[in-house]
């Protein structure tokens, strides 16, 4: 895993290097040096600086790219420098390196690169809209001359105009290339980041970093869960699970059918797959391999007959519960059956979440089973009260302080996925935008429900690790049909050569 920094810990990590004997300007140096080393450089090169330490990045890069006879220039807001910034633009102007100032330039065409070292982690927002007769926003009208520009984009640390802590912006630079100066921040991955950045890599220039915001997940981690099974085993070496799904409503055969399916090519060894009744005909030529487990129904739902979940709960390691089974008392009064009752681990999806968020998380201080969350903004808004835009601006936190305060395992579901249990949080960067459709939360309660039946140790690695094979099916099965053909079930086709992958990641 790599050690993802905030923008607190990245300049409070800074500051300790330098007050530990590195210079700042060698911190620059060093920083330049690695935008220079991440690219293959095609001149001439416009460097577009800020006022900051940013900006510095940027000089040494001029200064090198002028060593090596790359035609640049640099392209300045304002002749205003930070003390480092300084030393090294004072550098390129005895190398002769020419200078602009913003003001001067109506065109970057004549660039083949243009660098954006206007901000890196310094943005925060930007201001609103200038009333009329109001002087345009400089800032504004140098990324619209980037992004009109045709050339080969570059962002030094992170893109202008994106937070460095969550990945939002009104006007972010779009890059070929963003370097990543020390650490990898949250807003690398957050939200928007994905949209700006169509590559990233991160330098490192000897900063220790002082402590972390989260983790990031690699395939390394992921690909112990997929070892080689030993011939000394059996199904309920991997199992049994149930999931509980489906309405009248809702039935969504095909779906049911997909989340079964995702389970068990996701290593299940037995799957139950509960349903209303008079659903059970339509999906069993489909779930051959499952177990179905017939549900009473009352005309819009589940009906909670308790003799019957109390037989359908005995001898299940995991229960994942919630899919499609529509918001109803019969749903709030199975719910509050399985908190008290279950002794296993408890995945809540859907309309899980919804009945959840009817009854109340304070539910779940009471819980008997182990709890995983899987929502997506808008449940998680339902659940914590919270609106939307606030959690996006702050999904960190807010997911690590709730998985606390009520002893869960949090998967928020986004461009990027955050996983937490409140003391310790992943983050998993594998998915694409062919997996924004029907069934795709269904796929992935499938994949993490056989999961923890075989690896119950560790709901939080195992929820990230479910999370990361899930997104990198949906990225091979994209590859194939394209973003906007996908369907989930596409992503169920491809989890066999997902694993495929992670095993050889591993060198099985």
């Amino acid at each position: 895993m790599l050690d993802i920094a905030s923008v607190a810990i990245m300049r409070a990590s800074d500051a300790a290097a330098i007050a530990g004997g590195t210079a700042g300007a060698e911190l620059m140096r060093r920083a330049g040096e690695g935008i220079y080393a991440s690219a293959d450089w095609a001149g001439p090169v416009g460097i577009v600086c800020g006022k900051g330490n940013n900006a510095g990045d940027g000089y040494v890069l001029a200064h090198l790219l002028h060593l090596r006879g790359i035609p640049c220039e640099l392209l300045l807001k304002e002749r205003s420098f930070t003390p480092d910034g300084r030393h090294w633009f004072d550098v390129c102007r005895a190398d002769g390196v020419p200078v602009r100032l913003w003001e001067e330039i109506d065109s970057l065409e004549r660039f083949r690169t243009v660098v954006d070292c206007i901000w890196g982690t310094g943005y925060r927002d930007q201001p609103a809209s200038p009333e009329a007769g109001a002087a345009p926003d400089p800032y504004a009208r140098m990324i619209d001359l980037i992004s009109a520009s045709g050339a080969f984009v570059v962002s030094a640390d992170i893109n202008s105009g994106l937070n460095g802590d969550n990945g939002l912006g009104r006007h972010p630079v779009r890059s070929d290339l963003t370097v990543s100066i020390g650490s990898y921040k949250p807003g690398h991955f957050l939200n928007q980041a994905q949209d700006c950045m169509k590559r990233r890599v991160n330098i490192d220039i000897g900063i220790p970093l002082l402590d972390h915001a989260c983790r990031l997940m690699e395939a390394a981690d992921a690909a112990p869960f997929f070892a080689p099974r030993p011939h000394f085993s059996n199904k309920g070496s991997y199992g049994p699970v149930a999931l509980i799904g489906g309405s009248l409503p809702y039935s969504g055969a095909i779906r049911l059918a997909g989340l079964a399916e995702a389970a068990m090519r996701s290593g299940a060894g037995v799957v139950r797959l509960a349903l209303p009744r008079p659903l059970a005909p339509i999906v069993a030529p489909a779930v051959l391999e499952s177990t179905l487990f017939p549900l009473s129904e009352s005309g819009d739902g589940l009906r909670f007959v308790p003799s019957e979940w109390e037989q359908l709960i005995r001898g299940m390691k995991v229960i994942a519960f919630g899919m499609g089974v529509g918001h109803t008392a019969e749903t709030e009064q199975a719910l509050r059956f399985l908190l008290s009752a279950f002794g296993g681990l408890l995945i809540l999806d859907a309309d899980g979440l919804n009945a959840l968020s009817a009854l109340g998380p304070e539910l779940l201080l009471a819980a008997r089973p182990r709890v995983i969350l899987t929502p997506h903004p808008g449940e998680f808004a339902r659940l914590t009260g919270r609106a939307i835009p606030d959690i996006q601006a702050d999904s960190l936190n807010l997911a690590a302080a709730f998985a606390a305060r009520y002893g869960v395992t949090l998967l928020l579901k986004g461009p990027a996925t955050l996983v937490t249990d409140g003391r310790e949080t992943l983050l998993v960067d594998r998915g694409c935008p062919g997996m924004a459709t029907a069934g795709s939360g269904d796929v992935l309660s499938g994949i993490l429900a056989a999961l923890c039946a075989a690896h119950p140790a560790d709901p939080l690695l195992t929820t990230a690790v479910a999370a990361y094979v899930n997104g990198l099916a949906g990225e091979i099965a994209q590859a194939e049909i394209g973003d906007v053909s996908m369907v989930a079930s596409d992503t169920v086709r491809a989890l066999p050569r997902a694993i495929r992958a992670l095993r050889e990641t591993a060198g099985r």
